[in-house]
């Protein structure tokens, strides 16, 4: 079990990290680009894990040429996605860290998803109440891999960012936490991999 006992805080990403949702999300998208006619490509859809649904339609259009608006895209994708029977399993060993640790430290979600979705998925799990606050794409301007969702857990939760460790599972979101001056764990199928921030100090 990982030793987190020098962290003041823990912040989690949702999709891909605490639950298993990116199945979903994918189906979603794979279901919503068919329907506008726009190139699909799933390995670099999952990689934009933790960017709100409108700005990797804005990134997908653009490649598309298309004139569409990215709102359009991205509302057929929320819509589809919340119509799907909801598959939001947690992920066994983010779970287990996040189990060790309630009720000793402080926990955060940190989010590119919008806050209805976020909040929906984590009762849905029966994990709402464990945490201190829910960070959405809803609550900062500045998404992943910029730091704002992370700052803005640690700030709620009073806590020092560069006290706080971060569990992600893209390079979005290790970006975001490291701009934030956050060591960070990636979740991967089989555990964790640890990168520290490397910043001056």
């Amino acid at each position: 079990m990982l030793n987190l006992e020098h962290y003041q805080a823990i912040i989690f990403d949702m999709d891909g990290t605490l639950l298993d949702t990116m199945p979903t999300h994918l189906e979603a998208w794979k279901q919503t680009v068919e329907h506008f006619g726009l190139p699909f490509d799933e390995q670099w859809v999952h990689s934009m894990g933790g960017m709100p649904s409108v700005k990797i339609a804005a990134v997908l259009l653009k490649e598309a040429e298309s004139t569409i608006e990215p709102k359009e895209v991205a509302s057929f994708k929320l819509k589809t996605f919340t119509e799907m029977p909801i598959s939001a399993e947690p992920i066994a060993h983010t779970l287990n860290v996040m189990n060790t640790y309630l009720g000793d430290k402080p926990m955060a979600i940190g989010t590119g998803s919008m806050r209805e979705s976020a909040h929906r998925l984590l009762k849905h799990a029966e994990l709402f109440e464990h945490f201190e606050c829910v960070v959405s794409s809803d609550d900062v301007e500045r998404h992943k891999p910029n730091p704002d969702t992370f700052l803005r857990a640690a700030q709620l939760m009073q806590a020092e960012a560069r006290h706080c460790i971060v569990f992600e599972d893209t390079m979005l979101g290790l970006q975001a936490a490291h701009a934030g001056g956050m060591d960070c764990y990636l979740v991967t199928p089989d555990g964790f991999e640890f990168y520290p921030f490397k910043g001056d100090n």
